[in-house]
């Protein structure tokens, strides 16, 4: 009798975090896996697992809720350790039957979904959709929550160093701690123990090259993408065949506290250049700006077939919007947010698919200038050429190697 593979997919993070793991799971199903998801329950994508027949777990609090809070650093520690208990609690029993571990999202809750598979005795692989985590020679880590890098140092080994001792000091004790509750052994240090020997890196190869390093062996899978068969609301449709196509406006997961504000000041230089606009809400919860119907916001989407028919996409720099809006063509503003955001601000200039704004508060003269670029004749050229280059076997390609690490 043939052993069916039984695959434990772990996240904690925003949706950015959460969707690719849809995209593999389908995969994997496929391939005649069965599969969980462990996820934050909030409602924007808890959803997205059944739609492709794989039950989510919930684990751990509002994820929303938390990026909203604006938690200040010194409370990180105490929150660490909550999210690392509740691995260990909702990760432990999700996992019992499971062959394989796959773990991704926040330091912390990667670190306690890892530390799980340990206690089981089962395979697990690290994953993550942005390549900054990985210490590298050529570039400055980031900077951790309340912990800033000295701007004076420009050893990058140095800098990355000081980057793991930072990340012993947010998340160490509450780490050992837990594991100490379960009967592991401390770990030294908690980057380093989440990212392993041979960590996978599930983004596109085009948009995000990696330069290899000595160090560390890096599995490039591509992106893990799911192709999105919902149709699009007809009242969307409607707006969008009742014009040129519009520019879309969204900022995804990050609250933006300044919203109102920040809607009205992107829409504003949209119209200006002629153009029509569609809105995500988002986490920011942008709402429209007037009354006039030039102006169409939208919730939860197929940003596949909508980025194919939009004339740009303004958005925050989030890893996943970056890599859905690449593979359509779409040329791209970025507004750049927190964390990794101001790296996808970097890949879209460089590769000259868009715009790249320089702050992360955009003003109408600002944006109009990036709008320019975005709309310029050559950009959508570019734009189209890189498309077509874009990688689309990404979860095909890293759920055959999980079934292969599974036996």
């Amino acid at each position: 009798m043939i052993h069916e593979v039984r695959v434990l997919l772990s996240t904690y993070g925003s949706r950015g975090n959460v969707e690719p793991l849809v995209g593999l799971a389908a995969r994997l199903r496929g391939l005649g896996a069965q599969v969980r998801v462990c996820a934050p329950p909030d409602e924007d994508f808890a959803q997205r697992p059944a739609e492709v027949g794989v039950p989510l777990v919930p684990v751990g609090p509002s994820a929303r809720a938390l990026t909203r809070a604006a938690l200040p650093p010194a409370s990180l520690p105490r929150r660490a350790a909550e999210l690392i208990a509740g691995q260990l609690d909702t990760v432990t029993e999700a996992a019992q039957d499971c062959d394989v571990l796959v773990a991704t999202g926040a330091l912390p809750a990667a670190a306690g979904a890892l530390s799980v598979a340990e206690k089981l005795g089962i395979r697990s692989v690290s994953v993550t959709f942005q390549q900054l985590t990985l210490p590298a020679a050529h570039r400055r880590p980031l900077a951790r929550p309340g912990l800033p890098l000295p701007p004076e140092v420009t050893d990058h080994e140095v800098l990355w160093e000081l980057d793991a001792r930072n990340a012993d000091a947010l998340f160490g004790e509450a780490l050992n701690t837990n594991r100490a509750s379960i009967g592991l052994p401390p770990v030294e240090h908690v980057r380093d123990c989440v990212i392993g020997n041979r960590p996978w890196l599930a983004t596109d190869p085009v948009l995000d090259p990696w330069r290899k390093s000595p160090d560390r062996d890096v599995v490039r899978t591509g992106a893990w993408v799911l192709p999105d068969g919902r149709p699009l609301p007809a009242d969307l449709v409607a707006f969008l065949e009742a014009g040129a196509p519009p520019v879309y406006v969204g900022f995804g997961s990050m609250p933006l506290h300044a919203a109102a504000d920040i809607g009205r000041v992107a829409v504003e230089p949209v119209r200006a250049r002629g153009r029509r606009a569609v809105v995500a809400r988002g986490w920011a919860g942008l709402s429209p700006v007037d009354h006039r119907d030039d102006c169409f916001v939208v919730g939860e989407v197929n940003q596949q077939a909508l980025f194919g028919r939009v004339a740009a996409v303004v958005h925050h720099g989030g890893a996943g919007t970056t890599t859905a809006a690449a593979p359509a063509g779409a040329p791209q503003v970025v507004v750049p947010q927190p964390a990794d955001q101001p790296y996808w601000v970097g890949r879209v200039a460089e590769s000259a698919i868009g715009a790249a704004h320089e702050s992360s508060t955009p003003t109408f003269a600002s944006l109009s200038a990036a709008l320019g670029t975005a709309l310029a004749p050559e950009t959508p050229v570019r734009a189209a050429a890189l498309a077509g280059r874009v990688r689309t076997d990404g979860a095909s390609v890293a759920a055959r190697l999980l079934l292969d690490a599974a036996g």
